[in-house]
């Protein structure tokens, strides 16, 4: 028996690759196949079964094409209704694979078909339990993304999720391993920590969860402190539901490469996003004018879900050449399938031409400890609540980056103001999504707040609730 976590950080995901006398089995796949399928055919195995731990909410699963080109049996455990040909296994059935037997536990509360499954060895004793977003490593799954579709509550559905953890995970013996779906920095839980696999015996020791002392101190813990899920969460779990296109065709497309006058027809004549996915050290330089930059080497895929609402929205991208597959792999994990093209040659190429482009201004943090007045001007500070907490610039108003649609609407176009996130990313997201709807009033600085804590400009850990930022 072999087990393995491929874990692709971006993401913060983990999917799991098991191998038992030539049988294999697949839980919760990205998107991409063929790296499943070459090293399938690398181990001389078959794969027997494509394991669903739930409809995931923040990426797009590669269930479909991987049943598709070998074909195995998607699994899901009770309550799930997928429009293709899956099986719908039952509480506590069980799935051979070689030597090894899978046993499904149904664990409803993240969502009302989510399904731990418990694999033991060749000699029967339980190894490891693959949890998806059930039990997190410090955490568990978020309750709240369920609720329209299950008709409860998230404190109903919190309920569920403490019935499911009590009764079904916590008896487990404490050197079972525990593999979840997910780790640190991902949007499905608040706490997790930056492993990605443990012992339930110590996530019984500190993970907070499943230290409550009842029912409902879990249910409040839980709840506490959640924040709006992306926008795009919906839209990836209808389509993990319904099935989509396949990702070689979405790759194709992406791959088309178009000549600086194509781009340009492409983005007069549709309704289509520039998105440059150069990092913020290149971006404000130069860029084509209205284009939103979100870099590739960063979260690339959360924050493109965070920020274009609408999966649909058909994209034209610039990225460094060589690394517009990548791109478009990243994007499709997330359901952006409507991708038209990218720039051949790059934003080099663009300018070669002749076109028109724009820039961003944007100052060292030694020039803005120098120059920024923190008695007469603003400070727009679009890190976490988290971060701004513990420590800020003294004045400085936060504004998390993705509520941006929400208070954009309370700049004043006339008044100029300084931007800033923790290193750079973030910022030039925004400062990108300012310029294209218009303001320009702006100074975006670079390296941060790691670079302005350098500095001498003054800083704060008190966060004054009633601060309001008025245009």
């Amino acid at each position: 028996m072999t087990i393995e976590q491929i874990y692709t950080g971006c993401l913060a995901q983990g999917a799991y690759y098991i191998t038992s006398n030539g049988e294999a089995v697949i839980i919760d796949p990205l998107r991409e196949t063929q790296p499943y399928i070459a090293r399938l055919e690398k181990d001389k195995v078959k794969l027997k079964y494509i394991l669903e731990t739930h409809f995931h909410a923040d990426f797009v699963s590669g269930h479909v094409d991987l049943a598709k080109a070998t074909g195995a049996a998607i699994v899901y455990g009770p309550n799930a209704k997928p429009e293709f040909e899956f099986i719908s296994a039952k509480d506590g059935q069980e799935f051979k694979v070689g030597d090894v037997t899978i046993k499904v536990l149904h664990t409803p509360g993240h969502t009302m078909e989510s399904t731990t499954y418990l694999l033991k060895d060749e000699n029967g004793k339980d190894h490891c339990i693959f949890s998806g977003d059930t039990l997190f490593l410090g955490d568990v799954g978020r309750p709240d993304l369920a609720q329209k579709a299950a008709h409860m509550t998230q404190e109903e559905l919190a309920g569920l999720l403490y019935e499911s953890l009590t009764t079904k995970i916590m008896p487990l013996a404490d050197d079972v391993i525990v593999y979840p779906a997910h780790g640190a920095g991902s949007a499905c839980g608040k706490n997790m920590m930056k492993e990605t696999v443990d012992t339930l015996g110590n996530q019984k020791r500190v993970n907070y969860a499943l230290n409550q002392p009842n029912k409902e101190a879990f249910i409040k813990a839980v709840t506490e402190g959640l924040t709006p899920p992306p926008a795009y969460f919906g839209l990836n779990v209808a389509m993990n539901k319904q099935g989509y296109e396949s990702f070689e065709t979405v790759l194709n497309n992406g791959m088309r490469a178009l000549t600086p006058d194509e781009f340009e027809a492409a983005a007069e004549n549709t309704e289509a996003l520039v998105l440059d996915t150069r990092s913020n050290n290149e971006f404000y330089k130069g860029f084509i004018p209205q284009s939103v930059n979100i870099g590739l080497s960063g979260d690339f895929a959360p924050w493109v879900g965070s920020m274009i609402v609408d999966v649909k929205q058909p994209l034209l991208l610039v990225t460094d050449p060589g690394l517009e597959e990548e791109a478009v792999t990243r994007l499709s994990r997330v359901g952006f399938d409507n991708i038209l093209g990218h720039l051949k040659g790059g934003f080099a190429a663009w300018l070669a031409a002749g076109k028109e482009a724009d820039v961003v201004d944007r100052i060292t943090a030694e020039q803005f400890a120098k120059e920024a007045n923190l008695e007469t001007e603003k400070v727009i500070d679009v890190r976490k609540e988290s971060e701004y907490s513990a420590e800020h610039v003294e004045n400085a108003y936060n504004r998390p980056l993705a509520y941006i649609n929400d208070w954009i609407k309370d700049i004043n176009p006339e008044e100029h103001f300084y931007i800033h996130c923790a290193g750079g990313y973030r910022s030039m997201i925004a400062a990108s999504i300012l310029q294209a709807r218009g303001y320009r009033n702006f100074t975006e600085i670079e390296g941060g707040f790691k670079s302005i804590s350098e500095t001498t400009i003054p800083k704060t850990d008190f966060v004054c609730q009633s601060k309001v930022m008025k245009a």
